[in-house]
């Protein structure tokens, strides 16, 4: 889903198709039943007047959110979910390196990532479709090693216990007992390390989105091509972005031939990833006073993935390896293919998200020689292919924003996972669900992750953790 600014001014206004419930001319139906009889479509089928959930952005997060809610309810709601780029070209879902891990020091994002794992093992419970072929995501399962160096030490002791105790099964392993496990690492500066025994590992990202999906439609809900332009409200009259009766009532979509759509909703959520604040600012949050003053502090950001070949990598037990530094290495099946990425260090060194382009130049010049000093034997690999997209990060505190706005409590958050997303995508859709359909959580409670902190300065930043 990506947000544009309305098109040009030229040329005469495009035709609107109004929201149920708003008055149409004769003229107007008789005109839509007429197109509907020379198209050979019933009129509206395309585009819904209204719905009970309107979902903006039908990647990972928002299709996981309209599969809970049509799960446990499905007869009682209706979803639309509207995805303007549906080959995801701009989605970070197809960013992803699918990492799935418990190694949080935020007891909600392991309690998460747990659920994910158990979710992911039963896909085929969960996901099957009657006269489809069973849904494979491609589960690897494989732990997660972090690498600490002494300043991080504690923290990391800390960090396992904490895991342990929630149910996860993490080993804290010193220097020496790393040396005897991996002797192709290459320790200088490490103090300890962390590693995932069980219910870590990676999986196809595209394979799970496609699962969604297919599974959604079986349930009955609506993917509609089309963009978010603007949001319509309960009243027409020129209020300050802080008036008190300002209420969301509609969502309006343009669609592929032009045409704009009104969508009323019960409620909306964002799952717009890295353009979750532009949804937001169509909504006045950000723009107004009182609860409307804070913006949502999500921003894309631009992210590489590049693949390398070394043959001289052990491939069997190769852990998904993360550096002190941020850098990761994990194997990509088991002809000497490896992913390798690395977030960048400081703001200034953010890359420019204006193309697509991928900078070769950081891989040479930064990443490879830092690989090949942590794992020597990538001192012989070479870089095949690389890609570049989108990463939804919250520059607040690189956690999920998840809940309803304090203000415009119609509007759900469903955002700024920060390279979370895919593994927390299942847990964030059931606990969207719980909230619209339970008013509360019934599992993981995740209120700590409100739009709340924002207003009270309340970072949750993890602690030692990429």
């Amino acid at each position: 889903m990506s947000i544009d600014s309305g098109g040009s001014d030229s040329g005469p206004p495009p035709e609107r198709i109004p929201r149920a419930g708003k008055y149409r001319s004769a003229w107007t139906i008789l005109k839509e039943e007429i197109e509907g009889i020379s198209t050979m479509k019933p009129p509206g089928t395309d585009v819904p007047r209204e719905t009970d959930v309107l979902i903006v952005g039908g990647g990972v997060i928002g299709s996981a959110v309209a599969y809970w809610i049509k799960e446990r309810n499905p007869k009682g709601s209706n979803v639309v979910v509207v995805e303007r780029d549906p080959v995801y070209t701009r989605a970070s879902t197809m960013l992803s390196a699918g990492g799935i891990r418990h190694q949080f020091s935020i007891p909600e994002n392991v309690q998460l990532s747990m659920f994910a794992t158990e979710f992911f093992t039963n896909i085929k419970e969960h996901l099957s479709v009657i006269h489809e072929s069973p849904p494979d995501i491609g589960f690897n399962h494989q732990g997660y090693l972090f690498l600490a160096p002494p300043r991080d030490a504690q923290q990391m002791v800390e960090n396992v216990q904490m895991q342990n105790e929630l149910g996860a099964r993490v080993a804290l392993l010193t220097k020496s007992q790393l040396a005897e496990k991996y002797p192709w690492l290459n320790l200088d500066g490490v103090e300890c390390g962390s590693l995932g025994l069980e219910g870590e590992g990676w999986i196809d990202p595209w394979s799970l989105l496609r699962a969604f999906k297919q599974k959604n439609i079986s349930l009955g809900t609506k993917y509609v091509h089309g963009e978010l332009i603007d949001f319509e409200f309960l009243t027409k009259q020129d209020h300050g972005a802080g008036d008190r009766n300002l209420r969301l009532d509609s969502g309006v979509i343009r669609t592929k031939d032009g045409r704009e759509h009104e969508i009323r909703f019960s409620v909306v959520v964002n799952c717009a990833g890295p353009w979750a604040a532009d949804v937001a600012e169509m909504a006045k949050i950000g723009l107004g006073d009182e609860e409307l003053i804070y913006p949502l502090p999500v921003e894309p950001r631009k992210r590489f993935v590049y693949v390398t070949h070394c043959p001289d990598a052990p491939l069997l037990d190769f852990p998904f390896v993360v550096d002190p530094s941020g850098l990761y290495v994990r194997r990509e099946g088991y002809g000497g293919n490896f992913i390798v990425g690395k977030s960048p260090a400081s703001e200034e060194d953010e890359p420019d998200i204006g193309n697509f382009e991928v900078d070769y130049d950081l891989y040479d010049e930064q990443l490879w020689p830092e690989l090949a000093k942590r794992i020597p034997a990538f001192n012989k690999s070479k870089m095949k292919s690389a890609w570049a997209g989108y990463y939804e990060y919250n520059t607040f505190d690189q956690n999920l924003v998840i809940g309803p706005h304090p203000y415009h409590r119609q509007m759900m958050f469903a955002c700024g996972l920060s390279g979370h997303g895919l593994q927390h995508s299942v847990g964030i859709g059931r606990a969207i669900s719980e909230i619209i359909l339970d008013t509360d959580y019934q599992t993981i409670d995740l209120t700590k992750f409100h739009f709340d902190r924002f207003i009270d300065s309340k970072a949750l930043e993890e602690k030692k953790i990429v």
